[in-house]
């Protein structure tokens, strides 16, 4: 059976917030019968994306409220 995790890919510092966040992805990994497939990203999520929600305007992509917007595309 596959298998659903979550994965820390990068730790920065984020403006709207104001200390470090972790940018994690959520990967369903193979089942053992089906090794040769590659393991699949379906989500993403920031470690203080629930912070972020509860302001009053829209904060990234990352936080799930503001799809149109990445602020760690470029670093």
């Amino acid at each position: 059976m596959a298998e659903k995790r979550w994965h820390s890919i990068k730790q920065q510092h984020c403006d709207h917030v104001g200390c470090a966040v972790n940018l994690e992805v959520q990967v369903v990994l193979p089942s053992d019968y089906l090794p040769e497939q590659p393991p699949r990203i379906i989500g993403h999520r920031c470690s203080k994306g629930l912070q972020c929600s509860l302001f009053t305007k829209p904060s990234c992509v990352w936080a799930g409220t503001n799809p149109g917007y990445d602020p760690f595309m470029d670093n």
